[in-house]
């Protein structure tokens, strides 16, 4: 049964090879998008190599549409992006995928349907498919090389509706079961370091002392410590000092 979250339509334009179809549905699913239409197969609807590829996406291509031509798979849509690497001769609105799948979502919030198209393996959609659409998404490709697997262009294209519709902060921190440390523990850790290395000799020459301490200090609030971290770099001076009074004795 399909979701009923609110998401683009992918539509596979003629896809010749039934792997490529069953790699799509997979990729569709990593972002949580169901809404599969297949639009003429080359080797005909279902395929039992898109069914084998498709590995725990299988629903997609259960509920999948399944058109003869690009206008029956079109016909509810109010905004068409077409998916391409090259320049055409048609006067459309170009996106990137980011800003493409931001629009997409902007628009399905206001209650719109929204499609999104990708050409055959060989060549890509044709202008004539392209002209069906509101909009070009390009994307920035190596121009010697700009051919993308259809699998792998639904899933930058899945990845990137996935980043404009969910809550994900574009950076975290793991910290494994510790806690950030806080400035007395640092503190506390540059003041044994300074001891030791001040009893080891290490600052030296006694004119330069006082601004090796100043960057010792610096480098420690420079650094992201947890706490795990701090208590490691103790025990590390630690052992070091015991094994060379012991080495002593």
């Amino acid at each position: 049964m399909a979701t009923d979250r609110p998401q683009p339509a992918f539509v596979l334009v003629r896809p010749q090879m039934g792997e490529n179809i069953g790699a799509a549905a997979r990729a569709m699913w990593n972002f949580g998008l169901d809404r599969m239409r297949v639009v003429g197969p080359r080797d005909g609807w279902p395929n039992p190599k898109a069914v084998a590829m498709a590995s725990g996406a299988v629903r997609l291509l259960d509920e999948a549409i399944h058109t003869d031509t690009l206008a029956e798979a079109l016909s509810d849509s109010h905004f068409v992006f077409a998916t391409t690497a090259r320049s055409r001769d048609l006067t459309k609105t170009v996106y990137e995928p980011r800003e493409a799948m931001a629009e997409a979502a902007r628009r399905i919030a206001l209650g719109q349907r929204v499609s999104v198209m990708f050409g055959p393996e060989r060549a890509g959609l044709e202008n004539e498919d392209v002209a069906q659409a509101n909009a070009i998404i390009t994307v920035p490709v190596n121009p010697e090389f700009y051919s993308l697997n259809l699998a792998q262009c639904v899933l930058l294209m899945a990845y990137e509706w996935q980043r404009a519709t969910a809550q994900i902060a574009p950076v975290t921190e793991t910290l494994a079961g510790t806690e950030v440390a806080q400035a007395h523990e640092v503190e506390h850790l540059a003041r044994h370091y300074e001891d030791r290395l001040d009893e080891a000799g290490f600052f030296y020459p006694e004119t330069k002392a006082e601004g090796m301490k100043t960057n010792l200090r610096n480098m420690w609030s420079r650094l992201p410590l947890t706490r795990a971290d701090v208590q490691m770099l103790h025990g590390m001076m630690r052992q070091v000092v015991r094994w060379k009074d012991k080495k002593a004795d």
